[in-house]
């Protein structure tokens, strides 16, 4: 089992995929620098999302999004404000 020995390939073919039988010894650290810079960009356009969102009519009941958008946010800060 394990579908046969390895068989000489073209050395000309490239592949930006590595080619045959690839594994990178750094895979590892590969993968988590990938992440984190997919989780840095995420971050910063779920910040920038954030602050720009507004919403024209007031929703009917509350929404996931107003825990997080700068409108609620400041309406929150001076209500609480306010009221000490």
């Amino acid at each position: 089992m394990g579908g046969g020995a390895r068989y000489p390939y073209p050395k000309e073919v490239w592949s930006p995929a590595g080619g045959w039988w690839t594994r990178p010894s750094n895979w590892k650290a590969n993968t988590a620098i990938a992440f984190a810079g997919i989780f840095a960009i995420t971050y910063g356009a779920w910040t920038v999302s954030a602050d720009h969102e507004y919403r024209h009519s007031e929703p009917i009941r509350p929404i996931p999004s107003m825990r997080w958008a700068k409108q609620y946010r400041d309406r929150e800060a001076t209500a609480t404000k306010e009221s000490s």
